[in-house]
């Protein structure tokens, strides 16, 4: 249709508590510049946007009112699936703060499916995926959402985290599909050498990684001077982390 504009897309994080600082949101927003061609609006949700640059588009998380004191399993996320979610409205690809973003992102607005998100690196057998990066449409699931808060104890019960509850339930409306193997691998799983190599080897960028993902013992600064959280399990410093993960 001559004069139509291009449909709106959006790239969505999210930073809440204090275990991730301002400073995580500005280099992924510099990642994605660098990497995503053409027009795009980066949102925070948070419930604290001091530090994080202006041209991040900082927004309330949308209130879950989850029970205090339950320990923290990526709950939170799922006020992405609000019907209205400050008005936003397009194409929304949500990223993990502590990813690195090594390669192309416009395959991720352009890659088939209604619902998509990575596969479970550990066991690929289960529908399960990782909620590090997915792809959706801005209130097109509110059903999510909405279940949820109506049956949070049952899922509780029946699912470990946000992610195996998500998969499963757009799995049974048949909208969940993958991202290609490549595009999204795990520092922990794919980029650490095998033992016992990892004394001496680097950990690499795997081949076709254009999101690195950071999940369990490493955090990008962990990567970057060498540092793993359990004893016995070491790692050379990865120094890709600095090529990519700056403002």
């Amino acid at each position: 249709m001559p004069g139509a504009s291009a449909p709106e897309r959006h790239v969505i994080c999210m930073k809440w508590g204090t275990k991730y600082g301002p400073e995580y949101v500005n280099r992924l927003y510099a990642m994605v510049r660098r990497h995503l061609s053409g027009d795009f609006r980066f949102v925070c949700l948070t419930d604290d946007p001091q530090g994080i640059r202006s041209e991040v588009l900082c927004l309330p998380i949308p209130p879950l009112d989850l029970p205090a004191g339950i320990p923290e399993r990526g709950w939170t996320k799922l006020a992405t699936f609000s019907a209205d979610l400050h008005g936003l409205r397009g194409t929304a690809l949500f990223l993990d703060v502590d990813v690195v973003v090594t390669g192309s992102l416009d395959d991720f607005f352009t890659q088939p499916g209604e619902f998509v998100i990575i596969h479970d690196y550990k066991r690929p057998w289960r529908v399960t995926g990782n909620s590090s990066v997915y792809r959706f449409e801005i209130g097109a699931h509110p059903d999510v959402l909405e279940y949820f808060r109506g049956h949070f104890d049952e899922i509780r019960s029946r699912f470990r985290n946000e992610q195996a509850y998500l998969s499963d339930f757009l799995h049974r409306q048949n909208k969940l599909s993958y991202w290609p193997d490549a595009w999204c691998p795990s520092f922990k799983y794919h980029s650490i050498p095998a033992w016992p190599s990892n004394y001496w080897k680097a950990p690499a960028v795997p081949p076709g990684a254009r999101i690195v993902i950071f999940h369990g013992e490493c955090n990008p600064p962990d990567a970057l001077a060498g540092r793993r959280n359990r004893r016995f399990r070491h790692i050379q410093p990865a120094t890709w982390v600095a090529e990519h993960w700056h403002e």
